[in-house]
């Protein structure tokens, strides 16, 4: 193994941990395109509780150089995909809005973009994950793909693996999708990591419900974001998400482990 290749190993082991191939991320990147998300507002102060339960945060530079503490040691998936809002219709027209280098200067573990896999813009998002594949393996950091899903595209096995697998093709070293029914299928057709995005805010039983499913069908953990910091109780949800991931708890026995810690 040459010093790259130890390197992006080192930086995926921080992220997913070797000893259980799993891994808790908490999502704090939704700004990028919807703004002050509701909270968000102060994200240092949101995310402050949480960092000690988290395996990695995502997030995109400018939130990280101005709110999160430079003294915590925590693995850095930075969001490095953007130039859309909310303000328009099509959000799959996103480019690279991060050098490789500002992403070295700021001891990112990994890099996160996502790909619009049935779009208009369909090719220039799998290009740019391929350029930043590139750019990763050059200076060893591992690439995080991000399926995103349209407004005009379903949420089935059949398209999420479809766009997983390209992902993976194009040389993603992990592959962020939604959870769907026969997920098994989608984590059968790619041959990297997969991890679940929480989505939209739902009930706090639904999402522990949802993590438990996903990661009993083949993911390897979680980036979740809504589904803790917009909860009541957000340090008491991750940790009830750890549980599932981590320790193994079913869905029933970590809601059970929530309820006691919330009193």
């Amino acid at each position: 193994m040459n010093a790259m290749d130890w390197g992006m190993s080192n930086r995926l082991a921080g992220i997913i941990k070797p000893d259980s191939g799993r891994c808790v991320m908490l999502a704090i990147d939704h700004g990028y395109f919807q703004g002050p998300t509701t909270g968000l507002e102060r994200p240092g102060e949101t995310v402050a509780p949480l960092l000690d339960h988290a395996d990695a945060l995502m997030l995109t530079r400018g939130v990280l150089r101005n709110t999160i503490d430079t003294a915590r040691r925590i693995p850095i998936v930075l969001r490095v995909s953007g130039g859309t809002s909310i303000l328009k219709d099509d959000l799959s027209q996103e480019d690279l809005t991060v050098s490789i280098e500002d992403a070295i200067r700021l001891n990112a573990s990994a890099l996160a973009i996502s790909v619009f896999v049935g779009s208009d813009n369909e090719k220039q998002t799998l290009t740019n994950l391929s350029r930043l594949v590139d750019d990763g393996q050059r200076y060893g950091l591992p690439v995080l793909a991000v399926t995103a899903v349209g407004k005009d595209m379903v949420r089935e096995a059949r398209y999420l693996g479809l766009a997983c697998r390209i992902a993976a093709e194009l040389g993603a070293q992990v592959v962020k999708t939604y959870y769907c029914e026969g997920f098994e299928k989608v984590v059968a057709g790619c041959p990297v990591p997969i991890v679940i995005a929480g989505g939209k805010k739902i009930e706090e039983r639904d999402a522990l419900r949802l993590a438990h499913r996903a990661v009993s069908e083949g993911a390897a953990g979680v980036d979740m974001g809504r589904n803790i910091f917009q909860s009541r109780w957000p340090v008491q949800m991750i940790q009830a998400v750890r549980s599932i991931v981590h320790e193994g708890l079913t869905d029933a026995q970590a809601w059970e482990r929530f309820e006691q810690a919330i009193g």
